[in-house]
């Protein structure tokens, strides 16, 4: 699961390494995702429905979540994680749970993080490429099913440039824009033209013009350097937004115009963003995951709304949250554990902002996360 940073409207970009960044979570706190040095313990006492900050230090980089555990970067280069940990996903060197933020060795060269359901990878600043967890289909990349508990290096290239975590595969760009993928195939989610589980990276097709990658449960997505966006994998719902519900092992494009931004993928649904600042949702809509006010599923993007202010959104198992050019946040979807940090447990089938403040940045992604992440000024 990506995690994506914008700070206006268009492709994605850093935040100022110097900005002062808080981290704040809410949701679910089942074995300690929140960082906030407490877990569920046999109730929802521990989870929170409205944002808490974690920790008090203004050093926060970039934040991916997974399933239940999460992942940080500071703005030093080192890297943190925290929450469950079997499998060895947190990447300390052992399987034991934290309900703080830890550090991940002693390092301070990570420039990217990106969390799947039982594993992570991260980028270090020189390029090259590191995974860690469980690994029982091969998607660390590693060339086997063996479990990590701490960082090991995949391959040897120093040329990787982004990296997206699935439900149990992973996709990757490099430097030259070529887009690679590995871990369980089924459903044709590897997009290499059938479902055949892969243990290192391969590349897809031969074209070198892939900007931004973005990985669901089940289905892949990607963005090209023409504006053009692209999806494959699994479609039961219509979340790869082809106006049918037929899987595709290989990329296809999403309708054909060339103006979408972002991406992000959840649990069978699709929420992305155009050039223009438009929001654009598909999929299934149980609990009011599309932002479009029912819960009829859509094959085929549909507009959430009608402004043209929106600048990020990430989407969890079966929610979203977006920020606007004014910086507020907004959220929509399943609000079980409080996920969408209203103040309750209620679904919302359109965007509600959260708080009323507009200082928001950023937020984490994960494709199975019942808990949310966010870094505010």
């Amino acid at each position: 699961m990506l995690f994506q940073k914008l700070s206006g409207k268009g492709p994605a970009s850093m935040v100022s390494p110097s900005a002062p960044l808080t981290l704040w979570a809410w949701g679910s706190n089942t074995n300690g995702p929140l960082g906030l040095g407490d877990a569920y313990s046999g109730g929802n006492d521990k989870n929170r429905s409205s944002p808490v900050q974690v920790g008090a230090l203004a050093t926060w980089n970039v934040v991916a979540i997974g399933g239940e555990h999460s992942l940080a970067t500071k703005t030093d280069g080192t890297l943190w994680a925290w929450g469950r940990n079997n499998g060895g996903r947190l990447g300390l060197g052992d399987y034991n749970y934290r309900s703080s933020p830890v550090q991940v060795g002693t390092l301070a060269t990570w420039s990217a993080v990106s969390s799947a359901a039982a594993s992570s990878c991260a980028i270090k600043a020189n390029g090259t490429l590191w995974s860690w967890g469980n690994n029982s289909l091969g998607y660390l990349g590693l060339r086997d099913t063996y479990r990590r508990s701490s960082p090991v290096q995949v391959g040897t290239l120093a040329t990787w440039s982004a990296v997206a975590g699935g439900g149990a595969f992973s996709i990757a760009l490099q430097t030259n824009h070529t887009l690679w993928t590995w871990g369980q195939g089924n459903a044709g989610k590897l997009g290499l033209g059938d479902a055949i589980n892969r243990s290192s990276p391969v590349q897809v097709g031969t074209l070198a013009t892939w900007s931004a990658v973005a990985g669901g449960n089940a289905e892949a997505f990607a963005t090209k350097t023409d504006g053009t966006l692209w999806a494959w994998g699994k479609n039961y719902y219509g979340q790869l937004g082809q106006g049918d519900t037929v899987y595709r092992s290989s990329p296809v494009q999403v309708g054909t115009l060339a103006t979408w931004s972002a991406v992000t993928g959840g649990n069978s649904f699709s929420v992305a963003l155009k050039t223009d600042g438009t929001l654009w949702a598909w999929g299934d809509a149980a609990s009011g995951r599309l932002g479009l006010g029912d819960t009829i599923k859509r094959s085929s993007p549909v507009q959430i709304g009608t402004l043209t202010l929106w600048n990020a959104v990430v989407t969890g198992d079966a929610h979203a949250i977006a920020t606007k050019t004014d910086r507020t946040l907004w959220a929509w979807g399943e609000g079980t554990t409080g996920k969408l940090g209203l103040g309750s447990v209620s679904n919302k089938s359109s965007p509600v902002q959260v708080g009323t403040l507009a200082i928001w940045i950023a937020t984490a992604k994960g494709s199975s996360a019942r808990h949310s992440l966010a870094l505010r000024t």
